[in-house]
């Protein structure tokens, strides 16, 4: 729960706005089985989170030196454009609190492991990206998450205080970014739970960002004018 309205606002992008972590497991197996790999559930989940140069790594590791990275992405990309085309639907309660803290008058920005290509693509087809005002990505940092550099990169963005922000985030990488640039980070855990770290590095793990719109409502009063569900 929050005690305090932030100065701004970081909103994760991939599993907290958009319930694209799904889409991307469901996609990944496909292309490995297509290249002739097995892989389950279990083997993404330390792919959650993390930006695709570590993934690269994660994966070549996994697999070897022959394992042919860039295409087993390329057919990824061809899999969900053949059952997804432009579509990433967004999280419950995603739009409402986007436009909640926007109406509060809360500077906001996305801080994503995304490329720009993909951040800019998926925020303004859902559109959300005119509500935001600032998007940083994994290209403009030279450390992705769960290094601090995208958070860090934000709240300088936004002209605050990192102590000063609130992040929300999905996954432990995330909210281990977040932590690391000294921003408070709340959690609303999509494919991985909310584990003992993550309490201990959190302000609070929320349900779902409709209890997370209440609580930065009751913090930021007054509340008139907002939107309502």
């Amino acid at each position: 729960m929050l005690t305090l309205c932030p100065a701004a606002v970081i909103f994760d992008m991939d599993g907290l706005l958009l319930d694209t972590e799904r889409i991307s497991r469901e996609t990944m197996i496909a292309a490995m089985a297509e290249l002739g790999f097995a892989m389950t559930e279990a083997d993404f989940v330390p792919l959650i989170g993390m930006p695709d140069d570590v993934n690269r790594i994660q994966l070549v590791a996994t697999h070897g030196p022959d394992f042919d990275y860039d295409e087993m992405r390329a057919i990824q990309a061809r899999v969900k454009t053949e059952r997804y085309g432009d579509e990433r639907p967004l999280q419950p309660g995603a739009r409402l609190i986007v436009e909640t803290v926007a109406a509060l008058g809360i500077p906001r920005g996305v801080a994503t492991s995304s490329r720009r290509v993909a951040a800019d693509a998926h925020l303004g087809h859902m559109g959300l990206r005119p509500h935001m005002d600032v998007v940083l990505t994994r290209d403009d940092v030279a450390r992705g998450k769960p290094d601090p550099d995208l958070y860090l990169a934000a709240a300088a963005a936004l002209r605050q205080a990192p102590a000063a922000c609130l992040a929300l985030e999905d996954s432990h990488n995330g909210v281990r970014a977040a932590h690391a640039a000294g921003v408070p980070v709340i959690m609303v855990p999509d494919l991985l739970p909310a584990t003992a770290e993550m309490r201990s590095l959190c302000l609070a793990i929320a349900a779902n960002l409709d209890e997370v719109r209440d609580w930065l409502v009751a913090a930021c009063r007054p509340q008139n004018s907002l939107p309502r569900p």
